[in-house]
């Protein structure tokens, strides 16, 4: 089996397991059935470099372009994507016949990494938000890592529901139902002053081109993540600054006295090279040093680490370099397993 098809094999058991079945079928014909031959398959299969989900995530990249042909009613596929159902030799046919037809699109597309900048991620955010405004109750100044359209830059804007109570404004821009265990979220709900983010190829969901992208990453027999994205867009956005994240952290990093400054990321630190990543936890290990209890800060991960199902939750807080394992949530935001961790137990 070629790296390409073992690439595409894998993504169709993470799509299946994350509740795509047709993205499972999707990604498991391309590995079946995929061969070099067009500039696009060559391209394909001489990428160079990690090619996985952990690295150029090549299998999405290809499947957000078709999706993408598929939302612009292009390419002929739109009969055998969902919401119809079809058979392997029936959509195979159709893709086979978008990549050759729609190659220049599909070239271009993959030009960019994914960006699935998923807003149920939020649930997380604004349990960590109630977490942290009943350990210090101050206002939050956020930034965040790796923030893609900024979709999730506006947490404080939208609802979490869980066990039947709500945790957010009362009329937010829209509302999150994971399936939850653990404890419930303080009721003590954050105050956000300030919030910005960073990304390499920040997009402007105002702009047709970046909201088509936000949009044909989600996976197509997914109706729900579309209709929660789009309410996120239509939320009044924050611009996202274009910069490398950890050369933009240092002026991000002043001390704010009478606000808590939150650095945050979902799913986009494990994205950085090992030296980024190490020069950046040098940055904010030095910035904690700086802190005081007027002028507290927070770094918090959702991201892989290899070891269970989902991401980890991890928080540091200072002064104290404190380190909280809040527990566990799907990639996706479909459940979050939050871990008995009492912010009262830190002050």
């Amino acid at each position: 089996m070629t790296a390409l098809a073992q690439a595409f094999r894998n993504q169709a058991r993470a799509c299946t397991t994350l509740g795509s079945p047709f993205m499972g079928q999707l990604c498991a014909l391309l590995a079946d059935r995929l061969a070099p031959g067009t500039p696009l398959t060559d391209r394909l299969f001489a990428w160079p470099g990690d090619i996985g989900a952990n690295g150029h995530s090549v299998p999405l990249r290809l499947c957000g372009a078709l999706h993408a042909l598929r939302l612009l009613d292009r390419g002929g596929l739109p009969p055998v994507y969902p919401p119809h159902t079809t058979d392997d030799d029936a959509l195979w046919q159709a893709i086979s016949r978008a990549m050759r037809t729609e190659a220049a699109f599909i070239e271009r597309w993959i030009d960019s990494p994914p960006q699935t900048n998923d807003v149920r991620r939020s649930a997380v955010l604004i349990t960590l938000g109630h977490w942290l405004t009943a350990r210090l109750p101050l206002p939050i100044v956020t930034s965040e890592l790796g923030a893609s359209g900024g979709l999730n830059l506006r947490w404080d804007r939208y609802a979490l529901r869980a066990r039947d109570q709500s945790f957010g404004p009362d009329t937010p821009a829209l509302v999150l139902t994971p399936d939850w265990s653990g404890p419930l979220p303080p009721a003590t709900p954050p105050e956000v002053r300030e919030r910005r983010g960073v990304d390499l190829n920040p997009l402007d969901p105002g702009k047709a081109p970046d909201r088509l992208r936000l949009r044909a990453y989600l996976w197509p027999d997914q109706p729900h993540r579309l209709a929660q994205t789009e309410k996120a867009i239509a939320e009044a956005q924050d611009p996202v600054d274009k910069a490398d994240a950890i050369d933009w952290l240092p002026a991000r990093l002043a001390p704010r006295p009478g606000h808590l400054h939150l650095i945050y990321s979902t799913v986009a630190w494990q994205y950085l090279s090992t030296e980024a990543q190490a020069r950046g936890t040098a940055i904010i290990q030095a910035a904690g040093a700086r802190a005081t209890d007027a002028a507290p800060l927070a770094w918090f991960g959702m991201e892989s680490d290899g070891t269970a199902k989902g991401a980890a939750l991890s928080l540091q807080l200072w002064p104290g370099d404190h380190r909280i394992a809040l527990g566990r949530a799907d990639f996706h935001g479909r459940w979050v397993q939050w871990a008995d961790a009492d912010p009262r137990a830190l002050a």
